[in-house]
Order: structure tokens, then sequence, then C-alpha cells
């Protein structure tokens, strides 16, 4: 079986799985422009927006307080209802997702 593109691409040596070992999910990667880094997570196509979202925040910005101030776009677009599952919103294997503030901060 061959590797999706976003596996091959530069990420964090490990892999953020959220789903049990030998079971069949699709990989797709976050990135996180404020901080210039990139996760791989291997999901479920049923995993809720939400949970990704909280996830890769831990792992890119461990600092963040609430989620709630930072959005996961999907081609461009904000994911406004992150109750849905990732195949519900056409994310699929190889995907890559940005996460970044709500609002622009000021550059300083």
């Amino acid at each position: 079986m061959t590797q999706p593109f976003v596996a091959q691409l530069r990420a964090r040596t490990g892999t953020l799985r959220l789903i049990p070992q030998g079971s069949r999910g699709i990989t797709i990667r976050v990135e996180m422009p404020e901080v210039w880094d990139t996760v791989r997570l291997i999901v479920s196509p049923r995993e809720p927006v939400l949970t990704v979202k909280v996830r890769s925040l831990e792992a890119l910005f461990p600092e963040a307080e609430l989620h709630n101030d930072f959005v996961l776009k999907f081609r461009g677009w904000e994911i406004l209802d992150e109750a849905s599952p990732l195949a519900d919103l056409g994310i699929e294997d190889g995907a890559i997702l940005l996460l970044t503030h709500r609002r622009r901060r000021p550059v300083r």
C-alpha cells in the first residue's frame, strides 16, 4: 500500500493516531502558520472536526487557552460545524487543513 502524498511532506516525526492500531483510517495534515509547524494525523473518516482541531492544538500550540480562539480551514474556507464528521465535509485521505487564530494578530 502506498502512502498518501501528505505523509511524504515535511512534518513532525511522529504521527498522531486517533484510531486503534490496526484499524484503517485516513491520513490528514494540519498546518499552523503561526508556529511554522505541521502535524500528521491518522483518523477515522467519521471523526468529528472538533477532535482533530483540539488534538492538533495540543500538539502544535499547547499554550492555547481556548480552542474557540482558533479556526480550522479546508480549501480556504472555515469549517463552521465542528461537530461534523470529516467525511461529511469532503475531507479525504491526503487532505490538508489549516489551523490558525480566529482573529488577525498584530505583527510585533
